[in-house]
C-alpha cells in the first residue's frame, strides 16, 4: 500500500521531479507533488511524497528528515489524513457581527438624564 509523506521547508526552486528524483534512493516513489499557491503558482514551501511501500517510505524519513534539499533543512514526517469538509454536521462558526442592538453606554449617568 502506498504511504504518503510530508515534506516542508522546501525552497521555492525545488521541483516536483527533484523530489521524486531525490525519494527514488530511498524506495519506489508513486507520486512527488509540491503545493503551490492557487493564485501565484509560487512553491508554498511544502509538498507530499508518496512512496509505494511501507519500507521505503519508513527509510525515506530516516535518510531525509533533516537532511538538506537545495540548500534548506527539509522536514520529513508521516503524511496526516486530509481533513474532511463539509462531510458531516461540524460547527461552521456563526460569522463575525453577533447583533446585539444595544452598543454599551448606558449604565449610571449620574442622574442628568
Amino acid at each position: 500500500m502506498n504511504k504518503n509523506l510530508y515534506v516542508g521547508n522546501l525552497s521555492p526552486k525545488v521541483t516536483d521531479e527533484d523530489l521524486k528524483t531525490n525519494f527514488a534512493e530511498a524506495g519506489e516513489v508513486a507520486s512527488a507533488s509540491i503545493i503551490k499557491d492557487k493564485f501565484t503558482g509560487q512553491s508554498k514551501g511544502f509538498g507530499f511524497v508518496e512512496m509505494k511501500t511501507e519500507e521505503g517510505a519508513t527509510q525515506a524519513i530516516q535518510k531525509f528528515n533533516g537532511g538538506t534539499l537545495d540548500g534548506k533543512a527539509i522536514t520529513v514526517n508521516e503524511a496526516r489524513p486530509k481533513k474532511e469538509f463539509g462531510a458531516g454536521g461540524g460547527n461552521r462558526g456563526g460569522g463575525g457581527y453577533r447583533g446585539g442592538g444595544n452598543r454599551g453606554g448606558g449604565g449610571n449617568r449620574g442622574g442628568r438624564y
